[in-house]
């Protein structure tokens, strides 16, 4: 096939329609021998869209015995001296994917579906059991009938969980059916020769890990960090006519190309030790548009997320202030009644592995890359701006403001956004409120603007580098602009620029909280 034919899986997560229609496929079935040869009950969350399916489909086609679906690769030649491999097992392979959850039977109605096909295969008829009944009594017969233990697969288990999440009444029944239906798989271990189960989140407090205690959790073992996902090296080797494609329609060079898809896409980590990788779905998207856009997020809002931030008033600059730590049991444990978000924002992919703190045993955490942090603060902004019936923040004039130093329009948009702030008494959301304002529209400027919210003494509220013009930001409240630009001289803010061509701009500004407005603001130019 020429180059010009490539076809990229876009959408497509099963493993034989993407060998068969000879799509590009990034060969990961390596893991796949590790996987089913050190053992069998095994977990592994990663966020949606980062290629589970895919690999649970892989899974599922090598216990099927589909041996010419793996002609060249790696486990192929892997294989090759084990005269028992290739055979083929009865494989219940469970998918939660295509359901909407939100009605009370429908989980039930997922599992009936999956039975009754099995049923029919195994020529059993004992519909007028329960759910977890009927289960046994398919993984039995299955051993019986084939003489081969039965393999167990289970694709996004959490999602009839996740789905639910602001109705507790739900989720209680949900978790309830899971307790009854997979505590079977621990009880009947001698029937089953592997089992694998992937979700986004793992709830701490489900009975399925609970009573599954004897699952192995690689989610974050450094042997599979790259399990799912795409490498930098997998990148240049299996798609770079696509990224010389990609440079050839952006005008830019292939080098080029490389430095933007990895700021974009790249950048989750699943071990402390472990190398970044790139979204898969959010990189053969861009491959395939030839444009850096935001793919992944725009697959869905996460609105359980957002609700989530503002039931718990959550301050939204902790997510990129580089103080974000969790330990490791604090990632997984993701239950409703958490007040913590941080284990569910980096399991669902908003927040990764930064670094680690050896000393106190903690993760340092923030956004992978650019996608994930510009359009995450966009949904953002309309709750934390209080503007889903006002006009949308005009993010690209403001750049624009800011490159051409027209300082009125700069103040008159900061009047205009500190003008959505709620009203109310307590003082802590008041500051809250104000501080986030300030930091959802620089964050977002920085799409357009470099902006920096540290300095080497002290720190700044913004710094905004534009090409000819350096902006230093102080906010107060309830005091005076020239307080602001006190605190800029004292601090030394500016020094770091001194040797800079670009023209210092400094700016006070004090948010009155009465008014919910500006009532101080000074330049020095």
């Amino acid at each position: 096939m020429s180059d010009k034919m490539r076809k990229l899986p876009i959408g497509i997560q099963d493993f034989e329609s993407i060998i068969n229609g000879d799509f590009i496929y990034v060969d990961k079935t390596r893991y796949i021998y590790n996987l089913v040869h050190m053992g069998k009950p095994y977990f592994l969350s990663r966020p949606r869209r980062f290629g589970k399916s895919l690999f649970l489909s892989t899974l599922r086609a090598y216990w099927e015995g589909k041996k010419e679906l793996f002609k060249g690769l790696d486990i192929e030649e892997l294989e090759k001296d084990n005269s028992d491999a290739w055979q083929e097992y009865p494989v219940f392979y469970f998918d939660f994917n295509k359901k909407d959850f939100q009605r009370e039977s429908a989980l039930e109605e997922v599992l009936n579906a999956h039975l009754v096909d099995w049923e029919k295969q195994y020529n059993l008829t004992s519909q007028d059991l329960p759910i977890e009944e009927r289960f046994q009594n398919l993984i039995k017969t299955a051993y019986e009938k084939t003489g081969k233990r039965v393999v167990i697969l289970v694709d996004e288990y959490d999602k009839p969980l996740l789905e639910v999440i602001t109705d507790n009444e739900l989720e209680e029944h949900n978790k309830s059916v899971f307790k009854g239906f997979f505590s079977t798989l621990k009880s009947f271990d001698r029937y089953i020769e592997f089992e694998f189960l992937t979700g986004v989140t793992k709830f701490s407090k489900v009975s399925i890990f609970s009573d599954l205690n004897h699952l192995r959790d690689i989610s974050i073992s450094e042997e599979y960090a790259d399990i799912c996902g795409i490498t930098e090296a997998e990148l240049k080797n299996v798609f770079m006519p696509e990224v010389e494609a990609m440079a050839v329609s952006q005008d830019i060079s292939i080098d080029e190309c490389f430095t933007i898809l990895k700021k974009t896409y790249d950048g989750y980590h699943f071990n402390k030790n472990s190398e970044g990788v790139y979204n898969p779905f959010s990189l053969i998207n861009a491959l395939q548009a030839k444009e850096f856009d935001s793919f992944w997020f725009s697959t869905g809002t996460p609105t359980f997320l957002i609700n989530k931030l503002n039931t718990i008033k959550f301050d939204a600059k902790k997510f990129t202030d580089g103080n974000l730590y969790a330990d490791s049991y604090a990632l997984f444990d993701y239950r409703a009644d958490n007040p913590d978000p941080i284990p569910l924002f980096y399991q669902t992919g908003y927040l990764t592995i930064k670094g680690y703190d050896k000393k106190f045993d903690s993760y340092q955490l923030g956004y992978p890359n650019d996608e994930v942090k510009y359009s995450f603060i966009k949904s953002l902004a309309p709750s934390y701006l209080h503007s889903e019936d006002e006009e949308p923040l005009d993010i690209r004039n403001f750049g624009r403001d800011i490159e051409s130093a027209n300082l009125e329009g700069i103040k008159d948009r900061f009047t205009e956004l500190f003008a959505r702030l709620p009203y109310g008494n307590d003082e802590k959301y008041i500051e809250r409120d104000f501080q986030n304002v300030v930091y959802i529209t620089f964050m977002l400027l920085g799409q357009f603007v470099h902006t920096e919210m540290h300095t080497a003494k002290g720190r700044a509220d913004c710094i905004v580098e534009a090409d000819e013009y350096i902006y230093i930001f102080e906010f107060k409240r309830d005091a005076d602009a020239d307080t602001a630009l006190e605190q800029i001289e004292e601090k030394g803010y500016a020094k770091a620029y001194a040797a800079d061509s670009r023209k210092i701009i400094k700016v006070g500004v004090n948010f009155d909280t009465e008014s919910r407005s500006i009532s101080d603001w000074k330049v020095v130019e």
